[in-house]
């Protein structure tokens, strides 16, 4: 490999890697802060908070990395303008058809990735992530119950459990605390099971025992109730998928269904890489300023092209499964026209225009 192709693709390399960091940094706080609002509401296990958080970045990294590759990119050009960089190499002969083999270095295997994550890996972690809710709430291991501990609900109420089977279904010397506005609720039973009500709505039987309720502050209010079977709701857990949802179908699945939710989600899965290769040949006519230019103009006007862009790809992706477009059409409409006007950009990027004539 060439000195020049070296030291170019290590520069873009590393901006694109130090840009990558910050985005996956400022990602993974929003995931986590839904995640963690999700896990308090009681529709997540709070076990599965990792493997959870990782699975749901998987879907966010076609949206990431384009980004990430954009303004990595606009930030290695923008830097070697700064410092002549540019102008020397184009000096020696170094046009863009010379650049375009460091930049394809990095470029090819990030959009490969990307498509790898948005027509294979992302499908596979939004159904892995969904089973994995449906298993564990069918759990009271998992759903955060733990045999000789307290275990404080997200509804506000406290339960104790002596012991559990196995398969964390069937528990036994149960303690259970509710408060409901200026009232309290205590339930105590020899054992109890977990079971279903319809796809999501969780319920804990208790059998054999005993209800004190009484007031919470003063007063003499109580009542006992002695009871056979007695049972109160979990926290509904998060809503259910359906297994013939588009975004949970394999993509091959999908180029059989003839639905236009289906169609629209082929889309949304082809049309990531495109755009990220179409917005890194951008990158080189963006970048273009001179030494004393500020440079991050060009990288606000790089970042509000790909906002428009993506804004673009989730409208006509709505559009399609509502449709409003013709299946055929699809999003080809927005990645081909861009990838075809990003490499007329870049091949004509530095190429001047003829001199006008002036008649005497």
């Amino acid at each position: 490999m060439p000195k020049l192709d070296r030291y170019l693709f290590r520069e873009f390399a590393q901006s694109f890697v130090a840009t990558l960091i910050v985005l996956l940094t400022v990602s993974l706080s929003g995931v986590l802060a839904d995640l963690l609002g999700k896990i308090a509401e009681g529709k997540v296990p709070a076990g599965l908070m990792l493997s959870q958080l990782g699975l749901r970045l998987l879907n966010y990294l076609p949206l990431v990395l384009p980004l990430a590759l954009m303004l990595g990119l606009l930030l290695a050009f923008a830097r070697m303008y700064r410092d002549s960089e540019m102008p020397v190499l184009t000096s020696i002969g170094v046009g863009p058809r010379r650049l375009l083999r460091p930049l394809l270095m990095l470029v090819a295997p990030v959009v490969a990735v990307i498509g790898l994550l948005s027509l294979w890996l992302g499908p596979w972690a939004d159904r892995t992530r969904v089973q994995m809710i449906e298993q564990a709430n069918r759990s009271l291991v998992v759903a955060g119950l733990d045999a000789g501990k307290f275990t404080t609900l997200p509804n506000g109420s406290v339960v104790y459990v002596g012991g559990l089977s196995g398969d964390g279904t069937q528990m036994s010397r149960v303690f259970v605390q509710r408060q409901r506005d200026d009232r309290v609720d205590v339930v105590t039973a020899s054992g109890g099971q977990l079971f279903f009500d319809g796809d999501k709505d969780r319920y804990l039987r208790l059998q054999q025992g005993f209800r004190v309720e009484g007031p919470l502050n003063e007063g003499r209010d109580y009542r006992l109730i002695r009871f056979a079977s007695n049972e109160f709701a979990l926290p509904v857990s998060e809503e259910a998928r359906d297994e013939r949802d588009p975004e949970m179908l394999p993509t091959t699945e999908l180029l059989r269904d003839s639905r236009p939710q289906a169609n629209a989600q082929l889309h949304a899965r082809v049309t990531p890489p495109l755009l990220a290769l179409a917005f890194a040949l951008l990158t080189l006519p963006l970048a273009r300023s001179s030494p004393r230019q500020a440079r991050y103009g060009r990288i606000i006007l790089g970042f509000l092209a790909y906002l428009v862009g993506v804004s673009l790809m989730f409208n006509g992706t709505n559009m399609l499964a509502e449709g409003k477009l013709p299946p055929a059409l699809g999003l080809w409409w927005l990645s081909l026209p861009l990838l075809a006007l990003a490499v007329w950009f870049y091949l004509r990027d530095g190429h001047l225009g003829k001199p006008k004539t002036v008649k005497a």
